[in-house]
């Protein structure tokens, strides 16, 4: 008998969730990116969530939802507009658990719902292999420039299905 996953839940962003959101973005970075960034370079991304009343304004400016399990955080993802995935971040102790799969699912829904015919995110080298997965196509390669240090992404799209004629949304 196969082992049962966690039972994770969606809410919406709350304010008080900022400092534990914080302390995601930054733990997902310095901890699971070590394979395609260099140290300065996972550090000086990280830093973007250290002024947490800039981080909590940017996550309430978009539609940003919380993957819980037993009523804590522990990942998140926003959308900006109706169809960009800005932030996709999870609690290095969840990943691979299928919590990033819940987030962008729930993204890929929502951004459907608002009209969307396409989703764009751009997805550093770690998270590469996971957007290919659920059917995202490379678009273009980029070079950013954060907190003085350069780093790598790349531009990828999905084109969402189309509701059925008739469907409600």
């Amino acid at each position: 008998m196969g082992q049962s996953l966690p039972n994770y839940a969606l809410r919406p962003f709350l304010a008080t969730d900022t400092p534990l959101l914080a302390a995601i973005f930054a733990a997902a970075i310095l901890e699971l990116t070590g394979d395609d960034y260099s140290e300065a370079q996972r550090n000086a991304w990280a830093a973007g969530a250290e002024d947490e009343e800039r981080f909590g304004q940017r996550l309430a400016s978009q539609l940003t939802l919380i993957a819980t399990l037993q009523n804590s955080p522990v990942g998140f993802a926003s959308l900006k507009g109706a169809d960009h995935i800005q932030m996709l971040y999870v609690h290095p102790s969840v990943a691979g658990q299928g919590v990033g799969a819940m987030l962008c699912d729930a993204l890929e829904k929502l951004a459907g719902a608002r009209g969307a015919k396409s989703l764009t995110v751009d997805v550093s080298d770690t998270a590469l292999e996971f957007f290919r997965k659920r059917g995202y196509v490379a678009k273009q390669r980029n070079t950013v420039t954060i907190n003085g240090e350069w780093l790598a992404n790349t531009t990828m799209q999905k084109t969402l299905v189309a509701a059925a004629p008739g469907a409600v949304s």
